[in-house]
This record gives structure tokens, C-alpha cells and sequence, in this order.
């Protein structure tokens, strides 16, 4: 079980979780959970680092803000006890987890369960900080913004765990945001290839590297929110996160697209006049990957008569002023005249892997936006995914339109 920083965002909410962990324990489960810090928690560790030197030591970055995860999985340990539920916090270097040494940003290696699965053995429950580990020389590391779902899913993978529980502030996946589209369906499987899919670009029910572990690691994932009471008849609530053959072809809900996704943190750069010669593309991204920017989108216009072409393509929003500033240097070096820039767009992406056995999914999507008249500015395809970029004022139109497009909208509008 995990459950997120909204979940645990104080000693009420604290004490909710205990009973939901108490209620897993009645039924014969051996538990393991895992926590976030406090909701906002996190953010204000970080203020502090950064108050106190703009030029931190990433290690002692790791000391302080893997602190908000420790302070949770002790307080849910009391908590539990107070109601009759043997616990224990375990910290990333007690069990321990093993990571490499990117401070702020590691990865896991292996994890010790011997001493975990012994305590479980006796009817324990362990309370796990996420979003940590330790690294070779016995310094605490934290995996990078997010982390928490990761440890959830390494530590399900470590311990063999027949299924990872995600407790969120939504109830499970749905085809598309429902802010935007009320008849949103939730749905009851996905694949892990279409939420790897989805959370790449932009729905954020769960972190893209988490997913990630789930699918090498072939971890069944549940999401679920942490804030609905309702019985579990069997573990049909939320939505079950498995591979592409337990859901089968059969499934009545398998339907040609699982879901759309939007994302507004992209930038769209262009680069005029660039010489049309071998070598001139290699020339302005070889710059981009030395500075560890990732380019998404990548359109190359038909050559003009001069012996040039223009380059677009997109960027993490985050990271435009830097991509910027790295092109402006290598001006020289790639000959480009002019250099445009645009914030003010939004990817939207339709996912499904029932595109590898129909034609026409991108076609329909293209019609779609054009009968409502919005221009399609630059466009990439997986085997199960199709993105394009538009303006930024289209976005909720273009989902919703999509949305109905594929068929997607419930018969009728989800209880709020």
C-alpha cells in the first residue's frame, strides 16, 4: 500500500490510513506501506536548502528533504499502534535500500527484504519512507521529485508482493482529465504500455518511472483514492495497472483508443534559414543532448530555393531558457538566421494499443480538429500513441472533440 502527500497531510488524514491498513490486516494480508511526505511538505524543505545557499551540497539537500518521508512513517507506525496493529518504520538505510549515488535524482539498485519479510512473517506491518534510499558510501539519496511511487513499486517487485495499492486524491484512471470532460469514464484495466503512454505525456495519476519498474518488473498496480470509504468487493475498485495478457483481447471494455492526455509544458522553438546540408540537423540537437534538454516534436520544412530549410521542434517548458541559450551559442556552428520561440501551445496525445490492429486512428483525429477548425503545428507517432501540437486556447475544445470522436463519453455522468 502507498498513499500519497494529500493522504497524509496531517494526523486525521494520518489516522484514516491507519484504519485503511488495519482493515487490510483483518483480511490476511501481510502489509507493507509506503509514504509520501506531507502534502506541500517537500516544496518547503526545498525553500530551506535553497534559502541557505543557492549552491547546495546535493547531499545535504538529500538529508533534509528525505526528512518529510521519515516524519510520516513514524507518525503512521504510532498511529497504528494506537489501534491495536503491530508497526514499525523501516528508513531507506534500516531495510536498507541500495541506490546508486545521484543525489536528488537516484536510482535503485537492490533491496534487503530478509529483515522486512521476517517482521511481516510475525504479523507485523512495515511503514516504509518513500522517495529514499542509501547509497554505496552509507549517505542518504532521494530518487527525484515523485520518488515515493517508485520505492512503492520497487519495494512490491523486491518483496514479491501480489499486487502494489496506489492511494491517491483521484479514484483510478479515467479516459481524460474530468475537469475538462465530465463524461470522463474511469477505467477498470489499462495496460502498462498505455499508462507508460498517458503519464509521458501528461496525465499525472502516476509518476512515468514508476510505471516503468511496474512493467520491467511485471508489478500488478492498483490506483485508488485514499478518500473513498466504499467497501473493496475483491479489489475491484480503482484501476488495475497489468500486462497487455491479463486483460485480454476478449475484454468488453478493450476499445480502439484507452485514453487522451494533454500536456501545456511544451515549448515550440523554430529555427529559420538553417543550411539544408548532411550534418546541419545533428548540429543543433548534438548541443540540446550535451545540456541534457530533451527535444519531443521535430518537423523539418521542404528545403527553400536558397539551399536552406527551417527546424521545429518542442522542448520541456521548463527548460526553454536554457535550450535558448544553448542554440544562441552554437549559432555560429548550425548557421540558422533567426530563432522563434513559443510558449503558448499544448500537446495533446490519444493512447491505445488497439492502434497496432486499426488503421485510421490518426486520420480520425486530424479530421476531428479540423471540422472544429484548429491547426495541427507539428505531430509524432508511437505504435500506440499519436501527439499533436496546437494552440494553447484549443485545448479543452480539442480533448473534448477527441473525446467524443473515439467514443469514449460515459452514458452519463460520473457521481461527483
Amino acid at each position: 500500500m502507498k498513499f500519497g502527500g494529500t493522504s497524509m497531510a496531517g494526523i486525521e488524514r494520518i489516522r484514516n490510513v491507519a484504519q485503511r491498513v488495519k482493515r487490510e490486516v483483518e483480511d490476511g494480508n501481510k502489509v507493507a506501506v509506503v509514504v509520501s511526505a506531507m502534502a506541500g511538505e517537500t516544496d518547503r524543505l526545498v525553500g530551506f536548502c535553497r534559502e541557505a545557499s543557492a549552491l547546495y551540497d546535493p547531499r545535504e539537500y538529500d538529508v533534509v528533504v528525505a526528512s518529510g518521508e521519515q516524519v510520516t512513517s513514524g507518525l503512521l507506525a504510532i498511529a497504528l499502534q494506537a489501534i491495536g496493529v503491530p508497526a514499525r518504520s523501516w528508513l531507506g538505510w534500516q531495510l536498507p535500500i541500495h541506490t546508486n549515488d545521484a543525489h536528488a535524482s537516484a536510482r535503485i539498485g537492490t533491496i534487503d527484504t530478509q529483515a522486512l519479510d521476517a517482521a511481516l512473517a510475525t504479523g507485523e506491518v512495515a511503514v516504509i519512507p518513500g522517495f529514499q534510499g542509501v547509497a554505496d558510501d552509507g549517505r542518504v539519496t532521494t530518487l527525484g521529485r515523485g520518488g515515493s511511487d517508485t520505492s512503492a513499486v520497487a519495494v512490491a517487485a523486491a518483496m514479491k508482493a501480489d499486487r502494489c495499492d496506489i492511494y491517491t486524491d483521484v479514484d483510478g484512471v479515467y479516459t481524460t482529465d474530468p475537469r475538462i470532460v465530465p463524461r470522463a469514464r474511469k477505467l477498470s484495466r489499462v495496460t502498462y504500455e498505455e499508462m507508460l503512454e498517458l503519464a509521458s505525456v501528461g496525465a499525472k495519476v502516476l509518476q512515468t518511472r514508476s510505471v516503468g519498474l511496474a512493467m520491467k518488473e511485471k508489478v500488478r498496480v492498483r490506483v485508488l483514492s485514499s478518500f473513498d470509504d466504499s467497501k473493496d468487493d475483491g479489489g475491484h475498485r480503482g484501476t488495475l495497472i497489468v500486462g497487455e495478457e491479463e486483460i485480454g483481447d476478449t475484454n468488453v471494455e478493450r476499445q480502439l483508443i484507452t485514453g487522451i492526455a494533454h500536456d501545456k509544458n511544451e515549448a515550440k522553438i523554430t529555427l529559420t534559414s538553417v543550411p539544408d546540408r548532411p550534418g546541419a540537423v545533428a548540429s543543433i540537437f548534438s548541443p540540446l543532448a550535451d545540456a541534457n534538454i530533451n527535444v519531443d516534436m521535430i518537423i523539418q520544412n521542404i528545403a527553400h530555393d536558397a539551399g536552406s530549410t527551417d527546424v521545429t521542434f518542442t522542448v520541456p517548458g521548463a527548460e526553454l531558457a536554457r535550450a535558448l541559450d544553448t542554440l544562441t551559442r552554437a549559432q555560429e556552428a548550425i548557421g540558422f538566421q533567426k530563432l522563434i520561440h513559443d510558449t503558448k501551445v499544448c500537446k495533446i496525445s490519444v493512447v491505445g494499443v488497439g492502434m497496432r490492429s486499426h488503421a485510421g486512428v490518426a486520420s480520425m483525429m486530424f479530421k476531428a480538429l479540423a471540422d472544429r477548425g484548429i491547426n495541427i503545428l507539428a505531430i509524432t507517432t508511437s505504435e500506440i500513441k499519436v501527439s499533436v501540437l496546437i494552440e494553447e486556447d484549443y485545448t479543452e475544445l480539442a480533448v473534448r472533440v477527441l473525446h467524443t470522436a473515439y467514443g469514449l463519453d460515459a452514458e452519463e455522468e460520473p457521481a461527483a
